[in-house]
């Protein structure tokens, strides 16, 4: 239990620092973005790949990204014991690395590669587990967001369908890549009274 509510905590932290980052943004005019954001090919903008989750365009663009940040984060909370930080890693390391490689030639900002990198990977990680536990993650997923998919597909003006795809393909990866079986409770993390 104690583990759990560790990694909460962090889901909070980071979504929190997320918001911070953002008002800091705003009140520099949005200089962030530019200075630190994903700019495919150039030797700059590959911290971006690093810093494009932390930065977004405005605050109704973090306010869309939360809610899903917060659900499908929180399910790799419950259901992912040892593997948090290596997900995370492919998912922003592979998904930016691809953006820096293949994206189109725009400032490329905002969390929604790291939530598409999340929604690929609970929705894989269900069928190559095959637990009860990591399938009905993937099914709550996939009933929740699967709309999302529609994002992966080119035509929105402003909108990094790079980011989703590329998200999407690392989270996937990751599933198959990066071993995450759900275990049951050790004796020591259980409540005895």
């Amino acid at each position: 239990m104690r583990t759990f509510l560790r990694r909460a905590a962090a889901l909070v932290a980071f979504v929190a620092v997320l918001w911070a980052i953002q008002v800091v943004n705003w009140i520099t005019g949005y200089g962030l973005n530019p200075a630190f954001g994903l700019i495919p090919r150039h030797l700059g903008g590959l911290d971006g790949v690093i810093a494009m989750p932390l930065l977004h365009g405005s605050f109704g663009h973090l306010m869309a990204n939360t809610p899903p940040l917060l659900v499908m984060c929180g399910l790799l909370v419950a259901t992912t014991t040892r593997a948090l930080l290596p997900v995370n890693t492919m998912v922003i390391g592979l998904g930016g690395g691809l953006v820096w490689l293949f994206g189109s030639s725009a400032i490329h900002i905002g969390a929604s590669g790291q939530v598409f990198g999340w929604f690929g990977f609970l929705v894989v990680r269900g069928f190559v587990d095959r637990s009860l536990i990591t399938l009905s993650a993937a099914l709550a997923v996939g009933l929740l967001y699967g709309s999302i998919l529609w994002g992966v597909l080119p035509g929105q003006p402003g909108v990094s369908w790079e980011a989703h795809l590329f998200g999407a393909i690392a989270g996937a990866a990751a599933a198959f890549l990066i071993r995450t079986h759900v275990h049951a409770p050790r004796l020591g993390d259980v409540d005895l009274d």
